[in-house]
């Protein structure tokens, strides 16, 4: 473990100790695989000893963002990322970050200032009630008092993080306590910074069980979540699918968990196979399923189209690693444990079985689903190859699909980007990312995201897609990009609109609010007052050479600002009316 001892060196001048709480916290960090900390200045005592053992600091503007760049870091490098913010409104602009880890199971540990401990309840300073403030949004919550067990509290966090169903948790830290000295006693050794910290296999009787349903059945069918990016179980996906002849659909969240050219692979089902989605043509796969098997699925709202795509008469198989979400929506066989395991030991038991059935009702299968995906690139093949203005969003991710690369990365903001992305880029390989924020899916959590993965990740591409409106939430971390050198490939959706919600409003109210319409803003502008390149795209033939220079450019960020139709909705069902 790193450690720090006295130094008779002098310090430097206004940093009086290098033996107190705050180093040893950064020791433990340390310990834990941390090599970057999310956070603005306080609490300056950590960040001063962070540095002084070589993590580096990555700043962000205000917390919201710095939040949503430690989530997109977790999900692309498996590791346990680290956040801080001080107390007061800081803390409280901290909160949705961590409600879309929650949701979304991603583990991070949230170090937060706190008053002094012989200031509480004396209204000091941004003094608030934290314990409350947090509790509907953390995993774990706690506050250290004492330096003895400084120690003890960090790898609580990191174990309450990393551990079971992954998630947020927060340790509040009061100001004087960072200061004081600190004697090492016994000092911990064991590293807690990555994710699933520990790997738990379901029962193997019902394994055989759920063998049993799955080479039995005759219409079967796969919906993989997001959990099985988080537990590291693609490639166990993929074998279940290849070796045993089952179609594996996807959510938003789970995208990439199979390579989608595979003949097995259907696609993103959910609330947007509406007409000109690319599983439109699908959508008897799931409805006509008599056995289906959910395996790190949430089975939220938008992933069951409002729980009316899944079949009720169907029996259900369900893989999860939190027990409680395990017959949540739909009753099943329980395989709790982790999703990767889970598939291994599913796939050898499937193995020992007859799948004559699963062989012989391959081939047409097969035929179907690459029926279903021909007749959506023919539908929408004037859509993604228009060349009128403004531009159709189908017509961009036309152009950007064939310049990416299996090792990219793809960012979605919430709402109409994600679903963009999903519906009109294609996992090329097996495990490959796109990140989606899907836990709450909030506007604004793009674009720190895509900093996230790329700090994160810096030797790869990172691509993200966001609305004017969305982006309008995070603008000033542009300068960040900057700042500390991360070079995203940043494309803005510029319609001048609040799409979802004028288009809903529209289809469900016969007018709308007065908040869906933006004044117009060049965003290209915005970048490069920031100093960085900037790019204004009014005509479809100019997408292809900026992307192209954009994508070339992985020193800095560079933003086009692509000026779309603000009539273009996505393939949602609830927009069905719409677009007849």
């Amino acid at each position: 473990m790193s450690t720090f001892t006295p130094s008779t060196a002098s310090p430097p001048k206004g940093f009086r100790y290098n033996a107190t709480v705050a180093h040893t916290i950064a020791a433990a960090l340390k310990r834990h695989g941390v090599s970057e900390v999310f956070g603005q200045s306080l609490p300056s005592m950590v960040h001063l000893a962070c540095t002084q053992l070589g993590i580096r600091q990555v700043a962000y503007r205000q917390e919201n963002t710095g939040g949503y760049m430690a989530d997109g870091y977790a999900r692309t490098t498996g590791k346990v990322a680290v956040v801080t913010a001080q107390n007061g409104p800081a803390a409280a602009i901290l909160v949705p970050p961590l409600a879309e880890a929650l949701k979304a199971s991603i583990p991070i540990v949230a170090l937060v200032q706190e008053v002094a401990r012989d200031q509480t309840d004396r209204n000091a300073f941004q003094e608030l009630d934290h314990m409350n403030l947090f509790s509907g949004v953390a995993k774990w919550l706690k506050t250290v008092n004492v330096a003895s067990r400084v120690e003890d509290y960090i790898d609580m966090a990191f174990a309450a993080a990393a551990s079971g169903r992954p998630g947020p948790a927060v340790l509040m830290l009061p100001a004087d306590l960072l200061v004081e000295p600190y004697v090492e006693e016994a000092g911990r050794k064991v590293s807690l910074g990555h994710f699933p910290l520990d790997r738990v296999a379901p029962d193997p009787a019902r394994v055989a069980e759920a063998a049993d349903l799955l080479a039995n059945a005759e219409r079967p069918l796969v919906i993989a979540g997001g959990g099985v990016h988080s537990s590291g179980g693609c490639r166990e996906l993929a074998e279940l699918q290849e070796a045993c002849s089952l179609p594996v659909a996807t959510t938003t969240m789970g995208k990439g968990t199979v390579s989608e050219r595979h003949p097995l692979s259907v696609g993103i089902v959910g609330y947007y196979m509406g007409v000109n989605g690319r599983t439109h043509h699908l959508r008897d796969l799931v409805t006509e399923a008599d056995v289906v098997l959910l395996v790190g699925n949430r089975t939220n709202q938008n992933g069951t189209d409002s729980w009316k795509l899944y079949p009720k008469d169907a029996r259900y198989i369900q893989i999860d690693i939190d027990g409680e979400e395990i017959g949540r929506n739909y009753e099943a066989l329980r395989l709790a444990g982790d999703a990767k395991l889970a598939l291994a030991a599913l796939t050898g038991e499937l193995k020992k079985r007859d799948l004559t059935r699963r062989q012989a009702g391959r081939k047409a299968l097969e035929d179907k689903i690459a029926e279903g995906h021909a007749k959506f690139l023919a539908g929408s093949e004037a859509l993604r190859t228009s060349s009128r203005s403004p531009i159709r969003p189908e017509r961009l991710m036309e152009e950007l699909a064939p310049r990416l690369r299996a090792d990219d990365i793809v960012v979605a903001d919430a709402s109409y980007s994600s679903i963009w992305i999903s519906n009109y880029l294609v996992a090329e390989e097996t495990g490959q990312r796109f990140l989606t924020p899907r836990g709450l899916a909030g506007l604004g959590w793009g674009l720190p995201m895509a900093m996230g993965a790329k700090v994160g990740n810096p030797d790869k591409r990172i691509i993200c897609l966001a609305g004017d409106g969305g982006f309008a939430h995070c603008w000033v971390e542009l300068e960040t990009a900057r700042r500390m050198g991360l070079a995203v490939t940043l494309m803005v959706l510029n319609n001048q609109i609040l799409g979802y919600q004028k288009h809903a409003e529209s289809l469900r109210f016969g007018m709308h609010t007065d908040a869906v319409h933006f004044e117009p803003v060049d965003h290209a502008a915005i970048a490069r007052a920031c100093g960085l390149p900037g790019i204004r795209v009014e005509r479809a033939d100019d997408i292809g050479p900026a992307l192209d220079e954009a994508l070339a450019n992985q020193s800095q960020t560079t933003l086009i600002d692509v000026m779309t139709d603000p009539d273009a909705h996505p393939p949602i069902t609830l927009f069905e009316d719409l677009q007849h």
